[in-house]
């Protein structure tokens, strides 16, 4: 397998993908008057700590909104099974499925093939997040290898707020070279 570490202040790539209830998204433009995006990328249907996540997520948009982050979150499920899981989500944000291997290496996410045909029916993200930024920049990146290892939500938040505070002068982080 073939990944490239994705860098902080790149611009996010224009990935435009099919999303649960029709339309596409454009995973790294903000919508509903945002200027940021947070883009999740979770493991699929199969994951139960991706739907807890993903509803717990829920639980804190309009405090993301309300810093102009728009959210959208993003899995390699086929249109079937991101139907199907929706019904296990509480989300009003949309949802996207159809993440390529390709796309998952241009993000630079650790990718795993299923243990079983129980589990899934193709390779799979390991969970990824990004914040950009309003000039369409990674602001925050975030790559587990894992289901275990997430960004904790009020953190994440918090730490948005910190950043956007002109008064803080905060720099995109990590791109030392």
């Amino acid at each position: 397998m073939t990944s490239n570490k994705f860098k902080a202040g790149d611009i996010f790539p224009p990935f435009e993908l099919a999303a649960v209830n029709g339309g596409k998204i454009a995973l790294g433009k903000p919508q509903t008057g945002s200027d940021w995006k947070m883009v999740i990328v979770y493991r699929g249907k199969h994951c139960p700590l991706c739907t807890r996540y993903l509803n717990e997520v829920e639980k804190l948009k309009d405090e993301f909104l309300a810093l102009g982050v728009d959210i959208a979150a993003v899995s390699a499920d086929s249109e079937v099974q991101a139907t199907a899981h929706m019904e296990k989500l509480t989300v009003t944000y949309p949802v996207a499925y159809g993440l390529s291997v390709t796309q998952m290496q241009q993000l630079g996410l650790y990718i795993s093939n299923p243990r079983s045909a129980q589990e899934t029916d193709h390779p799979f993200a390991e969970p990824g997040l990004f914040v950009i930024n309003d000039k369409g920049q990674v602001q925050i990146v975030d790559i587990s290898n894992g289901p275990f290892v997430r960004p904790e939500l009020g953190i994440l938040l918090s730490g948005i707020a910190f950043i956007q505070n002109p008064e803080n002068n905060y720099p995109i982080r990590g791109t030392y070279e």
